[in-house]
């Protein structure tokens, strides 16, 4: 066992296991408070985003008490990739699944009752077996984790009806502390999961939803698989990326396509024999740059935290759908985008669906309402991540600046009478007509269909004849989206006016959409401001690229996705800062003390060959003394006493002292390094020298929030540097 187990009672103990262990210096937001609450035996429920640290909230603590953390995880492919990425990290973790033949299962029932594990994953399904129980009733249990504890709940968006016998749990170990974790929850799910999880009392954890990497997009769709496409090319080539589909044939063709067009693309969908379905996932874990074109069966637990893009050709059928799959792009905290096309046709398949749906009237209200708020944000004119975050009780005081309507606005005007052409049309048609056919009415087409139902003969007939078919088409796509519309409930597809739309016809009340959708227009490809943000400036791009290389060949030795060496974000630090010692590598964000042991030469190797020449690393004393403990801590005290080989101060470099304040900020923060500030903003510090907070004013980059924040300390590297 590498981590020593610890006494709960030493908050400072944690952090040296934080450290020596992941390779971190401080907890992120409210990881602190739920790693001593379940320290001191407690039970929490945990509210954080994909990406946010949930894993580490339950992993920690299981080392520092004395037992093993039971893990609850509904997905095969999850166990198998946190067990992956534990074991290189030095602790003792293990699964129990249906992929084990029976003498394997032999062998981790053994560990656990001999107290050689040190987590145990399984599915609710294994867990709730009879023999599972009295096995667990046998062994010393650290705690229980239950994670995407979100499928307890009927009102959830992914309920499964075995995550509510986990109610087993508190019944037979009341007094093992017990966490449910979950991305996504509703107050409704809450309370479901605290009452069928016995967290009545327990505190809740409720971490900030927002995901300030990710830049959010929505645009018409007009011809998805073309514009997907280019989106690709002109943004992510040669990204990982999934892409969200309703329906398998989509899925199938979009692939295909693809395929044919040179990007490199499987389909994922639970028609699939099982064995495409795995080796479909397995090249997405392992490979770099590949695309996964999925429905919404692919992706929950899915570790792998340099996909870059999220794109959904459909629309999800809620918001909290929509935010889980989003956030699986960009959990290493470097620039993704959440991509997405929607048209009238998503629109009304999917409150068709929901109008068919056997479920019970209360749920059908509250998957209508989910719906809604899905629309409202993808036809907003204002900032869509305050949207988002809104409708997860989140405030955002300013907009994002990083999202389509913050970084191209579009206007608004008074689309009052448009929208009373469009509900008079299908009013005056009965109310039993689809899209096309009211279009052709709008427009005054002379079509077999409109003069044999007598439409022509409509007051309505040919009063839109000023504007396009792709207009009427988004006029109509904005009213059913807002309510004023409903589409029937026999798969029709026809256009019902509801009683909402009674006072607009009437004028009692007006009516603003957005410019773009009465106006259609492509943009400009400058305009599309790409999120292909620089984390890595041209001198450091050659040694990423190298230390991406030797990672992935690293990874197919051990048969390991790439990620579980180190992730890009990493590497990124890694290749900015280009470490000369062990000690120096040692510091960096995500090097934990048996990583450094087992990589931390070769990853030198890379830099100095990149550099052209040796550096010079640790004395002969403390490299065998860093080889030869067992103790990740014994790492961290030896490391410590370690003399970093140069320093930017003394080398007189401010654009590296800079780069080290920058890479403190960011442990300090939780946030990467381009959130403090991007290396053009470090550059152009660096040329401008301000030695006052009001010559920080107009720098590239330098906002009032970045002033306040940061201001104070990057003034003080510089007067420093000027021996001031």
């Amino acid at each position: 066992m590498l981590v020593p187990m610890i006494a709960a009672s030493a908050p400072a103990n944690a952090l040296k296991v934080l450290k020596s262990v992941w390779g971190y210096d401080a907890f992120r937001g409210v990881q602190e408070g739920i790693v001593q609450t379940v320290l001191d035996g407690g039970n929490a429920l945990v509210l954080m985003p994909t990406g946010g640290g949930k894993s580490l909230c339950y992993q920690l603590p299981a080392l520092l008490r004395p037992g093993v953390g039971i893990i609850v995880s509904p997905l095969i492919a999850l166990m198998k990739d946190q067990v992956d990425t534990l074991r290189q990290l030095g602790v003792r973790a293990a699964f129990l699944n249906s992929t084990l033949s029976a003498g394997e299962v032999r062998d981790v029932e053994a560990a656990l009752l001999a107290g050689e594990l040190d987590l145990l994953y399984a599915a609710p399904e294994r867990l709730l077996l009879p023999r599972t129980l009295e096995l667990l009733s046998r062994a010393q249990i650290a705690l229980f984790a239950i994670d995407e504890a979100h499928c307890v709940s009927q009102w959830g968006h992914d309920f499964r009806p075995e995550y509510q016998q986990l109610s087993v749990l508190p019944q037979r170990f009341p007094t093992i502390p017990r966490l449910a974790l979950t991305a996504t929850a509703d107050d409704r799910t809450r309370a479901d999961i605290v009452q069928v999880l016995g967290l009545t009392g327990a505190p809740a954890f409720v971490s900030s939803f927002d995901r300030p990497n990710i830049q959010y997009r929505v645009a018409a769709k007009e011809s998805p698989k073309s514009q997907l496409l280019d989106f690709i090319r002109t943004e992510h080539a040669g990204d990982a990326g999934i892409v969200y589909c309703m329906s398998r044939k989509s899925v199938e063709e979009t692939a295909k396509w693809l395929v044919a067009q040179g990007i490199d693309a499987v389909p994922y969908h639970a028609g699939l024999a099982p064995r495409e379905r795995e080796e479909a996932q397995n090249r997405f874990l392992n490979e770099e740059g590949l695309i996964v074109v999925a429905t919404v069966a692919f992706g929950m637990g899915i570790d792998k935290p340099n996909v870059r893009f999220v794109a959904h050709l459909d629309l999800p059928k809620s918001m909290e759908g929509y935010y889980q799959e989003t956030g699986r792009a960009g959990r290493d905290s470097l620039p993704s985008t959440a991509w997405m096309v929607y048209g009238l046709a998503d629109v009304v398949n999917v409150r068709r669906m929901l109008a068919q749906s056997a479920a019970p009237d209360e749920v059908r209200r509250v998957e209508a309402a989910k719906l809604d708020a899905l629309l409202t944000y993808c036809e907003t004119a204002s900032c869509r991540r305050q949207m988002l975050l809104e409708y997860f009780g989140e405030t955002l005081a300013e907009p994002c600046g990083n999202c389509d309507t913050c970084l191209t606005p579009p206007r608004t005007r008074d689309a009052t009478r448009e929208a009373q052409m469009a509900l008079s049309a299908a009013i005056r048609t009965g109310n039993r007509f689809g899209a096309a056919h009211l279009t052709d009415v709008l427009l005054g087409r002379d079509t077999e269909k409109v003069r044999g139902m007598g439409h022509h003969l409509l007051p309505t007939y040919g009063v839109g004849a000023a504007h396009s078919e792709k207009t009427w088409r988004n006029v109509l796509r904005q009213l059913v989206s807002l309510g004023y519309l409903t589409t029937d409930a026999n798969g029709h597809g026809s256009l019902i006016a509801t009683a909402k739309a009674r006072p607009l016809l009437k004028g009692e009340t007006t009516l603003s959409l957005r410019e773009d959708v009465l106006l259609p227009r492509t943009a400009s490809r400058a305009e599309r401001r790409p999120n292909r943000s620089a984390t890595l400036d041209a001198a450091d791009q050659p040694v990423f690229d190298a230390l991406r290389a030797w990672r992935l060949d690293k990874a197919r030795e051990q048969s390991v996705p790439p990620y579980v060496i180190f992730h890009d974000a990493t590497l990124t630090a890694i290749a900015q800062m280009r470490p000369s010692s062990l000690a120096a590598l040692g510091s960096v964000t995500g090097v934990g003390g048996r990583k450094l042991d087992a990589y931390g030469d070769d990853v030198l190797a890379v830099i100095r060959q990149q550099q052209g020449g040796a550096a010079p690393t640790l004395t002969r004393q403390q490299a065998e003394a860093v080889r030869g403990v067992s103790s990740n801590l014994a790492v961290l005290s030896v490391l410590k006493a370690a003399p970093v080989s140069t320093s930017p101060a003394s080398s007189g470099n401010l654009t590296e002292a800079l780069r080290e304040l920058r890479t403190s900020l960011s442990r300090e923060s939780g946030h990467s390094a381009f959130l403090v500030f991007p290396n053009a903003t470090l550059e152009a510090l660096a040329v401008r020298q301000p030695r006052t907070l009001a010559d920080l004013q107009g720098i590239a980059g330098m906002g009032e929030k970045r002033i306040q924040a940061y201001g104070e300390r990057i003034v003080e590297v510089v007067r420093e540097m000027q021996g001031e």
